[in-house]
């Protein structure tokens, strides 16, 4: 550990600081990715096959569908999330990792945390909150792991030798304070000291928009505008922008949400509305960052890093639109409590977040480890797969969505969509695997160099 901001540092010596934690954070997101990605498809296939797995109750709708949102959200999104963010601190700060056991401590906390979470709601021991359905045991291993990386994060921060903040910077340093502060007050008030009534609802629904929207745009943009000017060879345009974005973006972004039909005070579903609306001005700033910073600029992709991340950026622009369109009163009763929502989600984490942080572990994982992917041509189809996966999700949820509320209530009539979510899924966890094989093929080899 360097923690003497005065004496430079390779990058060499910075990538091997950051190499333990991260593969312990990367190994773990990608099981988790493939076993969240497995409960999700039988999920979507029992609504083809009613009697599919129907003799085993570890695996009945109710609690797969629950266990396969929350191993997707907590078991990949954030720690890939936070190995990302680990090495891109250490490197603004061209400083060594500082306190590099803490992040492998808290990652295996973490992911001891999920096992326990998961287990749980296999054995029907869900909270019953939407995307916090982890019981009691879990949350503290999830708390504290995150905090402790957070910790480490923080620390490389201050050791930073260049003490200009980049566009980065206040994006992922507020991502770090953003989710233990929405986690701990979701589950004091709906589980620690649970409040009663209608308000249940709405902390869940503030709880998860803050979480699926709010911090994974956080966290996606703070790794894209690191990547999209170190990539492209070209400065960020601009940090007037980038800085405007940041702030109408969490200003905005909080209040989302409240469906319009929620049976609660007027003025809730009415505020979240013209928030919804307001959110036009951050998704304008990202597109004109987005546009100047890449218009022109023709690096070697072939669906590596640079076109994810570029593919990601563009997702995240869709995915505001739809956020906005869907806070739109009028659209709002046809598309609310249909599969139109979950579309939306489902095109947020894998269409946006989880594009943009696989082409950022590509780029990292060869420079951590110290020699290239051992399959390298597994880059460009996972890429493929999960770019076609998260489409084919979206349209074909966004369709049975608008089918519902059109008050199309036979199943058979939306059912042909559903199966064409299906095969998204399917795409989505052939792409997991060879992401997988990657990580865990460079695992082993590191381990037989050793």
């Amino acid at each position: 550990m360097n923690v003497n901001a005065s004496t430079p540092v390779s990058n060499q010596q910075i990538d091997a600081s950051c190499r333990v934690p991260l593969l312990v954070l990367f190994g773990g997101a990608a099981l988790w990715l493939v076993v969240g990605l497995v409960l999700a498809l039988i999920a979507s296939i029992k609504f083809h096959a009613p009697d599919f797995l129907a003799d085993c109750p570890l695996l009945t709708y109710g609690r797969v569908q629950p266990a396969a949102n929350d191993l997707v959200l907590y078991g990949f999104a954030i720690p890939a999330a936070l190995g990302v963010m680990l090495w891109i601190f250490a490197r603004l700060s061209q400083v060594e990792l500082v306190l590099p056991m803490v992040p492998v401590v808290a990652a295996n906390l973490w992911h001891v945390g999920v096992l326990l979470g998961f287990v749980g709601i296999l054995l029907g021991n869900s909270t019953g909150f939407l995307w916090l359905e982890f019981p009691r045991p879990a949350t503290p291993l999830l708390f504290a792991g995150f905090v402790l990386i957070a910790v480490s994060a923080a620390a490389t921060f201050g050791q930073r030798q260049d003490r200009t903040l980049y566009p980065s910077h206040w994006f992922l340093l507020a991502a770090l304070l953003w989710f233990p502060w929405i986690y701990s007050s979701a589950n004091l008030f709906l589980i620690g000291f649970p409040v009663r009534g209608v308000a249940q609802s709405v902390i869940d629904w503030w709880y998860t928009n803050n979480l699926l929207f709010v911090w994974l745009a956080l966290v996606g943009l703070g790794i894209a505008f690191y990547f999209l000017p170190k990539l492209g060879g070209r400065p960020l345009e601009s940090r007037f922008y980038a800085l405007f974005a940041f702030w109408t973006l969490i200003l905005f972004g909080t209040w989302l949400g409240i469906p319009q039909g929620a049976p609660v005070p007027a003025w809730l579903p009415a505020f979240s509305s013209v928030a919804s609306a307001l959110l036009i001005i951050p998704l304008l700033c990202v597109g004109i960052i987005f546009w100047k910073t890449t218009s022109g600029v023709i690096p070697a992709c072939k669906g590596g890093s640079y076109c994810q991340v570029k593919f990601g950026t563009v997702a995240f622009l869709l995915s505001g639109f739809l956020v906005m369109i869907a806070g739109c009163p009028r659209i709002a009763h046809l598309t609310e409590f249909t599969w139109f929502e979950q579309g939306q989600v489902l095109w947020q984490i894998f269409g946006f977040f989880a594009i943009v942080v696989l082409g950022a572990i590509y780029h990292v994982l060869p420079r951590v480890m110290g020699f290239d992917l051992p399959f390298p041509k597994f880059v460009r189809l996972q890429h493929w797969l999960f770019m076609g996966g998260a489409v084919l999700l979206l349209v074909s949820l966004l369709a049975s969505g608008i089918q519902q509320g059109m008050h199309d209530y036979a199943f058979a009539a939306y059912l042909p969509a559903l199966r064409f979510s299906t095969l998204g899924l399917f795409a989505l966890l052939v792409g997991s695997c060879l992401f997988a094989a990657n990580v865990f093929a460079m695992s082993k080899t590191l381990r037989n160099c050793e």
